[in-house]
């Protein structure tokens, strides 16, 4: 299996996480219903170290539509669905403390990495 070098993985990463500047993470139901929406900064993530990108400071969704999330996606400013993720509470690509959000609450995101592996 190959290996790639960090300038490689950076370079990977970087150019994935550019794709967001401005973008959104939507949560949907598993029929596509929207959940909650949060923001992603005009310059969404920094620049990648060891292949990895760290989100900038994502604007929380503080009138979720609200409902019971089972995916999510990373979205273009041009709205087109780049990244599907898996959602869950202790499992998932991204992980939640719930699944279940009640109309008009709000809800946030604290951290959120783009990673290119080594092999």
């Amino acid at each position: 299996m190959a290996t790639l070098v960090e300038a490689v993985r950076n370079a990977a990463a970087d150019a994935v996480a550019d794709l967001f500047d401005s973008g959104t993470i939507a949560f949907r139901t598993s029929g596509d219903a929207e959940v909650a929406t949060l923001t992603f900064a005009a310059t969404a993530f920094g620049a990648a170290s060891a292949g990895v990108c760290t989100a900038a400071a994502i604007t929380e969704d503080a009138d979720a539509t609200g409902g019971t999330i089972g995916k999510a996606f990373l979205i273009n400013s041009s709205a087109a669905d780049l990244i599907e993720c898996s959602v869950g509470v202790g499992s998932g690509e991204i992980q939640l403390t719930s699944l279940t959000i009640g109309a008009s609450e709000t809800v946030q995101m604290s951290s959120l990495t783009i990673t290119v592996p080594a092999s």
